[in-house]
């Protein structure tokens, strides 16, 4: 089973913190207990979460983030993977030492990027990462724009260097940032979309490359 994923990318501005807060909503509406672990500098999901408790109160501002650094990232994630049935952990881009430590404690890398050639050249860092620390990947493109001989050309490219790529593709959806600007995800602002769809046949996929069966709640 998948119980920590680390969603990491050493190129910066591919929407990994918006990934990461959609799994989590996501993850959660199917029954999930969920914790996301934000270790990027620029704190983007903590400050996600602040806008969630401005809206529901401490007390029902789930799925919990925790900020955390440093040398204590290890030891928490795998304490907090004891009590949760997913830890999302947002890594930081370009600190090589804290992302290594987020992906060593992984169950499942999940690495975002843009259908680009750029964003495919800065992917093989993270792919080195990831493969040095001997744990599973899976590369999902984010923020497509329809461009279909781009995506299909990154898709050949991966498949020519034998990465995991997910069939699911996420759109660069307006849903997406408006759910986040509320605190939310697009499992509960709009749970019928396209992007809610998107959210969670990627979830069956990560469950899929993860533990080799899909994940129930979410094919259901």
């Amino acid at each position: 089973m998948v119980c920590i994923i680390t969603v990491a990318q050493q190129k910066g501005g591919v929407g990994k913190s918006t990934l990461a807060a959609q799994l989590a909503i996501s993850y959660q509406a199917l029954g999930q207990k969920v914790v996301v672990v934000d270790i990027d500098p620029q704190g983007s999901l903590t400050y996600w979460y602040q806008q969630r408790i401005a809206r529901l109160g401490n007390a029902e501002a789930t799925p919990e983030v925790r900020t955390i650094t440093g040398w204590r990232v290890h030891n928490e994630v795998l304490r907090l993977s004891e009590s949760y049935d997913r830890v999302i952990v947002d890594s930081p881009p370009h600190t090589q030492t804290e992302a290594k430590i987020a992906i060593r404690s992984a169950d499942l890398v999940l690495i975002p990027l843009q259908p680009s050639p750029l964003d495919v050249w800065a992917t093989q860092r993270t792919v080195e990462l990831t493969t040095a620390e001997g744990r599973p990947m899976l590369a999902v493109l984010n923020r497509i724009t329809g461009r279909a001989k781009l995506v299909e050309a990154t898709r050949q490219e991966f498949a020519a260097h034998g990465i995991p790529l997910a069939e699911t593709g996420i759109a660069n959806r307006v849903a997406y940032s408006v759910s986040l600007a509320k605190g939310s995800g697009v499992a509960e602002t709009s749970p019928t979309s396209a992007a809610a769809d998107e959210i969670n046949r990627l979830i069956v996929e990560i469950e899929q490359h993860g533990a080799g069966q899909a994940f129930a709640g979410a094919a259901a």
